[in-house]
């Protein structure tokens, strides 16, 4: 087991904020899923108590149209959600709405906007909750917009459309944003292009939610890779990328005075005799970080590993079954005890327990939800 050193680690971050800000342990927990509405029965963002390894589903939080991404605002007042719709008042656009939490855990719509592209995938606040951003993967596109006081959304003050393409003619045809992320410091915005193998990055003023490309203005990613998802180490010094096409984790150092991103490990989730296509999707990292887990869809694991306290390395400990097919997103629960996956072809949520001192993964149950893409605590 890998020991590590509080002393080595910076508080502060979103990630930490989430965790440190969660409810009383002993009132439970309230979990809010997103869920694709285009196929299945769901009907938009359904609310659920998280008690002890159990979910009870309480209603439906809010009816929505394809709701497949939410994000919590710094305050938890209001959350903001990833539309992913094709069409957007006859043009080619999704929407981006804004969303009150209200004391009996209901919510109620604030305003809505167009997301200047198809198929927004994910949302994110920055750090003061003042500016919200989209990546739009089916338009190859990203926007910044300003959020008010009460939680409504400006039209887009920022938009950046991409072009070009990746060496695999089947999926990298054109751009496909899928991440946004912004740095610890809240001084940058890091998008990550699934179709051009990079992660653009932009300086934010997050009074004015405008964005300015950097210079660096990218990082690249190896040809063919797809760079999906990014997560920052709770230290701010290192940030781990999932690429979808190769199914690896790439460990990136970051410079945060030059917001600049350095390739320091690539590791395969895949099993070595795997065959197939397979598509790497999300990962999460505990308070501590310490350890790390990622999803993997079509062969369908989850894949636990352990973190470096000297540089942020990985270590594969663990691979196993996500409890489900197609896992599209996971979470850790505020106490850091519970890991839970949203498995969307099997439409279920499914839970497990886990070790904070081993990061071993046990038990297993499963919770049925249609369509299931996105959990947060709220």
């Amino acid at each position: 087991m890998i020991q590590v050193s509080r002393r080595n680690f910076i508080y502060g971050s979103a990630a930490t904020f989430a965790f440190r800000s969660s409810v009383s342990q002993t009132a439970g927990r309230f979990l809010l899923v997103g869920t694709q509405t285009l196929t299945g029965t769901s009907k938009g963002i359904y609310g659920y108590t998280f008690q002890e390894g159990e979910l009870t589903q309480q209603a439906l939080a809010a009816e929505a149209e394809n709701p497949t991404f939410l994000a919590l605002s710094p305050n938890r007042r209001t959350i903001i959600v990833a539309n992913e719709l094709d069409s957007y008042g006859g043009k080619s656009s999704g929407e981006i709405s804004s969303y009150s939490l209200n004391p009996d855990r209901s919510l109620t719509l604030v305003n809505d906007v167009a997301s200047r592209g198809a198929g927004p995938c994910h949302v994110a606040y920055d750090h003061t909750g003042r500016s919200a951003f989209t990546a739009n993967y089916g338009g190859g596109s990203a926007a910044s917009f300003s959020v008010a006081r009460d939680g409504r959304i400006s039209s887009a003050v920022s938009f950046f459309q991409y072009s070009g393409s990746g060496p695999d003619s089947a999926r990298q045809k054109g751009s496909h944003a899928h991440r946004v992320t912004v740095s610890p410091d809240n001084r940058f915005l890091l998008v990550n292009d699934l179709g051009l193998d990079v992660i653009h990055i932009y300086r934010l003023d997050a009074d004015t939610a405008k964005l300015t490309p950097n210079e660096p203005s990218i990082w690249r990613s190896p040809p063919g890779s797809g760079p999906r998802a990014l997560q920052f180490h709770p230290n701010g010094r290192v940030a781990y990328c999932v690429t979808e096409m190769a199914s690896t984790v790439v460990v990136l150092r970051w410079d945060a005075k030059r917001g600049a991103l350095e390739t320091v490990q690539e590791v395969k989730m895949r099993p070595p005799d795997f065959q197939g296509v397979t598509a790497g999707s999300d990962i999460v990292i505990d308070r501590e970080g310490r350890f790390a887990y990622a999803v993997d869809r079509f062969d369908d694991i989850i894949v636990t590993f352990s973190i470096s306290a000297s540089d942020g390395t990985l270590k594969l400990m663990d691979r196993r079954s996500c409890g489900g097919k197609v896992p599209r997103h996971l979470a850790l629960d505020p106490s850091g005890r519970w890991l839970l996956v949203a498995n969307q072809e099997s439409d279920n949520i499914y839970l497990l327990g886990r070790d904070a001192q081993t990061g071993g993964l046990s038990g297993g149950k499963s919770f049925s939800i249609s369509r299931p893409q996105c959990l947060i605590f709220v």
